[in-house]
């Protein structure tokens, strides 16, 4: 496939939906590459963003997923019944809790992130040194943009 290159073939807009599309694909490809599990997408997104934050309410979570509360409700049960995630009184507002990842959650989005690494490094491993050190350009700008 071509693909559309402002400064020579197209327009930002070409690139945009390129850029997008690529990016939507190898995320579902590397969403992909896990080890057997019955956790789902949700439960595993939900579990990773308490794994970077460290802890959150469960609105907080909701909001951070871009789920509403009583869907983000179901996933955190789910995730408490196996022993994943733990709640703690609020330190601050006695109706509330706080959600964390506890060390088996942690242990199991460990497994999650080294069978996707182990995929992506295996595809990488394919690639010349050049297009491995476009795609570490790459990699840079598109922190650049996701931090915009």
């Amino acid at each position: 496939m071509e693909w559309p290159v402002v400064a020579d073939r197209g327009t930002a807009d070409e690139l945009a939906k390129a850029l997008r599309e690529s990016i939507m694909r190898l995320n579902r490809r590397v969403r992909q590459a896990r080890p057997v599990g019955d956790l789902t997408f949700s439960q595993l997104s939900a579990l990773t963003s308490l794994q970077l934050a460290g802890a959150l309410t469960p609105r907080e979570l909701a909001d951070v997923e871009r789920v509403q509360p009583p869907t983000m409700t179901k996933i955190v049960g789910k995730l408490e019944e196996r022993g994943l995630v733990a709640r703690t009184p609020h330190p601050t507002d006695g109706r509330q809790v706080i959600l964390s990842a506890t060390e088996q959650g942690r242990a199991v989005h460990a497994q999650f992130e080294q069978a996707r690494n182990e995929w992506l490094a295996t595809q990488l491993a394919d690639l010349t040194p050049g297009e491995r050190e476009t795609l570490a350009q790459a990699s840079e700008i598109l922190q650049k943009i996701s931090r915009a």
